[in-house]
């Protein structure tokens, strides 16, 4: 598995720096434009899901921590691991798949050929549940006032039932994905700015303990490839779901030119990031407990974060497989997506299904697409200038969008 990850991490960069240099200034419009604060916070709450919240302090931290135990994390130290296996570079991956479906994809329609669109929209599917199967699993860490911090209990797996359910009734109409995006946005910021006044860090502890970021891109070499096992399934996890993100947010781009693109996808994501982790990394330092109210609100936005992305990848794979409201009523629609998405879901954790394996099907997916241009479509991809013409850059067309 780590020569196939290695593989695709490697194929993805070298088709990210030929993207950018090849067409440096062509201007990104999709279908649906929208201005940038809005695409980035589509982006981040789409792109994004419940382990943002749940992984670093019942997980991540004291593993990273714990370098007798896994010496490969011995070079840099916990919080710049963390923003490695989040931020920065890897959002490159996204940044591929957005210009790719913006730009490339509409002369190509590799992704409208019948095999290759039931096999991606399989791995939509599949990638949605692991997202499910995650926010149940670490859901006890965090709601101890409903169980003994361990154990996941019927309550868990109706709660995760009913927020699948929510974000399938959300997903029959594309005006949700903006309130919810920036509305999550909002409210992850909100949870940041609470337990930063909670831990009494002020504004010189913060700095001082968000400077150890720095240990990640002064390694940032280290990070292309698989420090370690767990770092490997952050990659295929991060392949996983970077088609069908760039295929739902390249319609929301808003005439970015693509270096533009590329820097926004960066930076932006990284910024709210690091800040999020660094106040985190403060209370594992110091060994602070959260409290209810604190466990009860990272709940609250752990289930906004999985509604978001939720809602962006049933919105999707039934477009793709002509799912739709109109086709099948709301209560079938919605009702029908709950019911397979959480028997998937507890496949998932059960660990009949694991997401590497998605991965290395997304990885594949990349080499038929990369052969199937240079076989049959070279000349046209390479005589691409401009966006779509039919895609233009207005800002209604989102207000009247279904």
């Amino acid at each position: 598995m780590t020569t196939i990850i290695s593989f695709g991490i490697l194929l993805a960069f070298a088709l990210v720096a030929f993207c950018v240099i090849k067409w440096w200034n062509v201007r990104n419009v999709g279908v649906t434009p929208v201005h940038l604060f809005t695409f980035i916070a589509i982006l981040f709450t789409s792109g994004l899901d419940v382990g943002l919240i749940m992984f670093p302090l019942a997980w991540d931290f004291p593993l990273y921590a714990d370098t007798a135990a896994e010496p490969a994390y011995g070079f840099t130290n916990p919080l710049a691991l963390e923003f490695g296996f989040w931020g920065f570079l890897i959002w490159g991956f996204y940044f591929l798949t957005t210009f790719y479906f913006c730009v490339i994809e509409p002369r190509v329609k590799f992704f409208e050929i019948p095999l290759v669109k039931w096999i991606n929209n399989i791995v939509i599917i599949g990638t949605c549940a692991f997202t499910g199967a995650l926010f149940l699993i670490y859901l006890p860490y965090y709601a101890t006032f409903m169980g003994d911090g361990e154990t996941v209990i019927p309550a868990f797996y109706v709660i995760t039932f009913l927020v699948i359910l929510f974000a399938a009734f959300s997903s029959t109409d594309i005006k949700y994905v903006r309130i919810l995006s920036i509305g999550s946005t909002v409210l992850f910021a909100a949870l940041i700015l609470g337990m930063w006044a909670y831990a009494g860090m002020g504004l010189g502890a913060f700095a001082d303990t968000a400077s150890n970021i720095g240990g990640y891109f002064a390694n940032i070499h280290k990070f292309v490839l698989p420090l370690t096992d767990y770092h490997e399934f952050y990659l295929f996890w991060w392949f996983a779901w970077s088609i069908m993100i760039g295929q739902f947010t390249s319609r929301f781009v808003g005439g970015l030119k693509t270096w533009q693109v590329l820097a926004a996808l960066l930076v932006f994501p990284s910024i709210p990031l690091g800040v999020w982790f660094s106040v985190l990394y403060y209370y594992h330092l110091n060994s602070i407990e959260t409290t209810l109210l604190i466990n009860v609100s990272m709940v609250a936005v752990g289930i906004i974060f999985v509604i978001n992305s939720f809602d962006s990848l049933i919105r999707l794979y039934t477009d793709n497989l002509n799912l739709t409201v109109k086709r099948f009523g709301t209560i079938p629609y919605v009702l029908g997506n709950a019911v397979v998405l959480f028997g998937l879901t507890l496949a998932f954790q059960s660990q009949w299904l694991q997401i590497q394996w998605i991965g290395t099907i997304v990885i594949a997916i990349y080499v038929a697409c990369l052969a199937y241009i240079l076989i049959a479509k070279r000349s046209e991809v390479m005589s691409i200038d401009a966006s779509p013409e039919e895609n233009t850059l207005d800002f209604e067309k989102i207000k009247t969008a279904h």
